[in-house]
């Protein structure tokens, strides 16, 4: 019980699990749409498109969550108004943005010597370092993300499972494209403190994806998903505590192990479940061809 208690006697360690489960709850959320959607590339270019922004923030001494989402919306209206040409596919806009920002944020830390030492930070989180400032400000993002998804929640649905269907029946999808892409945008500015620029697409898309393997609802989804990302935000802190280990880094291996035993052992979508189903077919098969021979 003492391995429980003992890390929450710390503020630091109170306000990491407070991060932590307002992240998780957030990626869970939106993660969902990301996966459905088959975004995760997109995920990952905004994850690096944001990198001038936060050098920019830290050369003015400003949150890095302002100059993060201003250059997180610029890639999302970006790549939405690239993709719309028929010369230009979504794959390549979003190599285009995402190689052009993160090349400016390698030449602005390249001549901002001082920045060198945050940037272990910035690429792997720094959960275990956020003020309650930082804590208030993810909080705010979280209800307003979570606000708007459940407010589109029909609209979002409908595009992520036949845009087609959607567009004909006379929905905005660009707009609820671009939408989603700056919802994107924002999980992940709200996320960067806590796993960092390199991990945030795991956390993103490794619970929604768990929990895909686990349901084949929508509204079951999207609550096993967060509890994936809050379960594994919370595991991951309290073994980081323990082992000493990097605490963004542990918590996507938490949330990758998750992911790896519902592969194999989910019901209806697991290894495991699909191998004993084709046992059962093949059981089947041999039983009517015995029966046929004996007829």
């Amino acid at each position: 019980m003492n391995a429980l208690t003992e890390p929450l006697e710390y503020a630091f360690m109170q306000r990491a699990m407070a991060e932590i489960v307002i992240v998780g709850a957030l990626c869970g959320l939106v993660g969902c749409f990301v996966v459905l959607r088959g975004l995760a590339f997109i995920g990952d270019a905004l994850a690096h498109a944001v990198f001038p922004g936060v050098v920019l923030s830290y050369m003015a001494e400003k949150s890095i969550l302002i100059g993060a989402f201003v250059f997180g919306a610029f890639t999302a209206l970006g790549v939405g108004i690239l993709a719309r040409s028929r010369r230009v596919s979504e794959d390549s806009a979003i190599g285009v943005i995402f190689a052009a920002f993160f090349a400016v944020g390698v030449v602005l830390i390249s001549r901002e010597a001082g920045f060198r030492k945050d940037l272990g930070s910035l690429l792997f989180g720094n959960v275990l370092g956020v003020s309650e400032s930082d804590v208030l400000w993810t909080g705010i993002i979280a209800v307003v993300v979570a606000g708007v998804v459940l407010a589109f929640l029909k609209e979002f649905t409908l595009v992520a499972f036949d845009a087609t269907m959607a567009r004909s029946a006379g929905y905005p999808v660009f707009a609820l494209d671009l939408l989603l892409l700056l919802l994107v945008a924002a999980t992940i500015v709200a996320s960067l403190q806590t796993v960092g620029n390199i991990l945030i697409l795991a956390l993103l898309v490794t619970p929604p994806a768990t929990a895909r393997l686990l349901t084949d609802r929508l509204g079951r989804m999207m609550l096993y998903s967060v509890g994936v990302a809050i379960g594994s935000g919370v595991a991951g802190l309290y073994v980081s505590y323990h082992l000493d280990t990097a605490a963004g880094a542990t918590i996507v291996l938490v949330a990758t192990a998750v992911f790896l035993v519902a592969f194999v052992a989910a019901p209806d979508h697991g290894l495991a479940a699909a191998w004993l189903q084709a046992r059962r077919g093949k059981h089947h098969v041999h039983h009517y061809h015995v029966e046929d021979e004996v007829g």
